[in-house]
């Protein structure tokens, strides 16, 4: 293990201090370190891509190398403008990805990381990226070396990051909350007490999803309503929008603020189509919960004007514990697509299940 504090000063002795990217939970100590630092040398991006191309913009500023963090999930997101800006054979620019290294082959994981986990590194080869892997104080040398490297041959390097490597001496500071909001789980027992009996949901990544399945099993309820998305964070409103095109019954995508801003622009897709059976829930929390409880951006956006402009029908808001079953029927009644914005304590249950079994979720819902 090595201290956050130990790989900032190797990042700064190499003139790095400007820091972009998205949270993580290999990354929690390093995200929340970074949070104290002024808002013009730490941008929490809305996804990896833009993360990618902020520290681009960045270096392009004024010739310094960036460091861009995330989770190996969203490698993906962040391919297209690594190959075709940031590439050697293109503008060959110069950055540092600090990747959060979930289903690393010594550690034990869940499905979905295991999958990303196994190709991390066959990825980094293939997109030519020098790489190494800091475990240790020790290996904080092989970082400085190819900082080094990266800046003499103008060049992305990337460091993987280990779950447990990172410790710190700094304890985060918990927010204020208003004591009327409603809690995730909460709302969710609400949620199912009201929709109808044939209606199908499709819930984000992290909490929401494990809350969900657990209130689920504690009811004994049917299996095969739910889909649980274990990965694929920002493209739930996406999966949501496609399955309610060839479904008459009632959709309903239970999203979070965080995987909403993602891919903000499946919104104005979902609108353009006017699925009427398309029911679209963001608990708002303002917070990357399941990974630290970094902030989101999400907690002054107008989530009516937005959903409104981009085509959605009809706007609710659940700011409190009044109304909440009839603010939930009146969207559930109302033809969509419809936006619920329901503003949430940050708090999840204890001991929370995770979905095992995927291939028999999958083929469950399918089914039902």
């Amino acid at each position: 293990m090595f201290f956050v504090e130990n790989l900032i000063k190797t990042l700064k002795k190499n003139q790095i201090d400007f820091f972009t990217g998205v949270p993580d939970s290999v990354l929690k100590n390093l995200s929340n370190f970074l949070e104290n630092l002024p808002k013009k040398k730490h941008i929490i991006a809305v996804n990896e891509g833009a993360a990618v191309s902020i520290g681009i913009g960045y270096y392009l500023s004024n010739g310094k190398i960036p460091c861009i963090y995330f989770q190996n999930s969203g490698l993906g997101n962040a391919i297209n403008p690594l190959i075709s800006i940031a590439h050697k054979e293109v503008y060959s620019i110069p950055l540092l990805l600090v990747i959060g290294w979930r289903g690393s082959p010594s550690q034990p994981d869940e499905p979905q990381h295991k999958a990303k986990g196994k190709i991390t590194k066959k990825l980094l080869q293939l997109l030519k990226i020098r790489y190494c892997v800091i475990r240790n104080e020790k290996d904080l040398i092989k970082l400085d070396k190819l900082i080094k490297k990266s800046n003499k041959e103008k060049c992305t390097v990337a460091c993987l990051v280990e779950k447990n490597a990172i410790k710190t001496k700094i304890k985060k500071k918990k927010e204020n909350e208003k004591n009327s909001l409603i809690l995730r789980s909460e709302f969710i027992e609400n949620l199912l007490n009201l929709v109808p009996k044939n209606s199908k949901i499709i819930s984000t990544t992290g909490y929401t999803s494990r809350e969900l399945m657990q209130i689920r099993e504690s009811r004994k309820k049917i299996r095969g309503k739910d889909f649980y998305m274990v990965g694929g964070m920002g493209h739930t409103s996406a999966v949501a929008g496609g399955y309610s095109l060839n479904s008459k019954k009632q959709v309903i995508c239970l999203d979070g603020d965080g995987s909403a801003l993602m891919h903000l622009g499946t919104i104005r897709t979902i609108g353009y189509l006017k699925n009427k059976n398309f029911k679209h829930i963001i608990l708002n929390n303002n917070s990357h919960e399941s990974v630290g409880g970094q902030p989101t951006y999400a907690k002054n956006i107008d989530f009516e004007k937005m959903s409104k402009g981009l085509g959605y029908k009809n706007f609710f808001l659940i700011d409190g514990k009044k109304n909440i079953k009839t603010i939930i029927k009146n969207f559930l009644k109302k033809s969509g697509p419809n936006l619920l914005e329901v503003k949430i304590k940050n708090k999840a249950l204890k001991n929370l299940i995770r979905p095992k079994n995927l291939i028999s979720i999958k083929k469950n819902f399918m089914k039902i």
